[in-house]
């Protein structure tokens, strides 16, 4: 079968590899009708997390399935499913709980794992012809329709980017009706964070970042874009709120109620652009929340950085204003997403007509498409989603 492989930095292929095929009587084989890119295949496409040559990419995975194992009880060939980006046991200790990013089963080394993912165990990615998938029953989420209907780019979202969205507004952010809300990043996760934030209530929904093709998308989805190329984007949000008007009673409360970080640690710094600042976000936003608010972190930060930039340090041990989070009482919330506390409401919200996370789908493309897609993604600019089609 066909697959996108990690060749070096910067360096992707599409090669033949071994297909997949059942190793399990709890397992289901899956034919690929879509699987996206993602901000964390950047991570490793860039050498900065530790992928080795050879590597299957992806991790965001909507398909049909081919074939299933004598112990699969629930999904049976020919169902389109959507497949979550950790997958899990679906009975251990902490699965039990609805942790299911935190599999105690799935990695022996270690808690939690993924596909195609640098670390996170064993399992080959999702950009290919074909994906085994372990513990079918709890890890292969049926979906109505069939592969290239209307709700394509829809589905294939909930594998992670949306699901991730919602964790980082409903979960980490803890956004309810009526909050104000800002988002810092603007790509896929940071869209869908600040969509999640209106769907739940926010009154008002700030998505920062610099790129003109984002800043676009972000007021496409109901939010207001600030650019923080024209200033401090602190002092952008303030100023706005102020000429909107401060709910009497709340003059001091001229910040935000609860932030998401979606950038991680390859934000930039505002003042030296060439260069990144891995602090520049919990800066922005211990300034920026309210008293008593919560910042919620997406963005990725890992333990080592293995090809750090002007700016960054190989490990990434970050100087954060713990005095300002501190006096401000503010609640600090990261995490890996748990797909499948949200997956089947996510699904539903779409089916009904609710909620429409496709509309952040820039670009399509082959397998064959990958090297390109992957080289201008990485530049930040026009490519905000990309999906491939096996």
């Amino acid at each position: 079968m066909k697959a996108v492989v990690y060749e070096d930095v910067r360096t992707v292929g599409v090669r033949e590899v071994p297909d997949a095929g059942l190793e399990a009587e709890t397992d289901a084989l899956v034919r690929i009708s879509s699987s996206a890119l993602c901000g964390t295949d950047l991570h490793m496409y860039d050498g900065r997390t530790g992928a080795t040559p050879g590597l299957v990419l992806g991790h965001e995975p909507l398909g049909v399935v081919e074939q299933v194992g004598n112990a699969v009880q629930t999904i049976r060939p020919g169902m389109r499913v959507v497949i979550p980006t950790h997958l899990f046991c679906g009975t251990c200790a902490m699965c039990a709980r609805g942790l299911s990013a935190a599999c105690l089963r799935a990695r022996p080394e270690g808690v939690g794992a993924a596909y195609g993912y640098a670390g996170m165990g064993p399992y080959p990615g999702a950009q290919a012809d074909l994906l085994r998938v372990p513990w079918a029953d709890a890890n292969c989420v049926p979906m109505p329709g069939d592969p290239g209907d209307a709700h394509e780019d829809d589905f294939v979202l909930l594998a992670d980017a949306f699901v991730t969205g919602w964790h980082a507004a409903a979960t980490l952010a803890g956004i309810e009706a009526g909050d104000t809300a800002a988002v810092f990043g603007a790509g896929a996760i940071g869209l869908l964070s600040a969509y999640s934030a209106l769907l739940l209530g926010a009154r008002v929904v700030y998505c920062v970042d610099g790129v003109d093709a984002r800043l676009d998308k972000a007021g496409e989805v109901g939010a207001v874009p600030i650019d923080f190329r024209r200033g401090d984007p602190v002092e952008q949000i303030r100023e706005h709120r102020a000429r909107a008007g401060l709910p009497l009673g709340e003059e001091k409360l001229n910040g935000i109620d609860k932030v998401i970080d979606a950038v991680g640690f390859q934000a930039r710094d505002r003042e030296h652009p060439d260069q990144e600042r891995p602090n520049q976000v919990i800066a922005d936003a211990a300034r920026l929340v309210n008293p008593t608010g919560s910042i919620g972190v997406a963005g990725v930060y890992p333990d080592t950085d293995l090809q750090p930039r002007s700016g960054a340090t190989a490990h990434e041990d970050l100087v954060a204003p713990w005095g300002t989070l501190f006096s401000k009482g503010v609640a600090v919330r990261f995490g890996r997403t748990h797909d499948r506390r949200y997956t089947l409401l996510l699904r539903d919200l779409v089916v009904s007509g609710r909620a429409r996370p496709g509309v952040i789908v820039t670009h399509h493309g082959a397998l064959t498409d990958a090297p390109q897609l992957y080289q201008r993604f990485d530049r930040r600019d026009d490519v905000i989603k990309a999906v491939l089609h096996p």
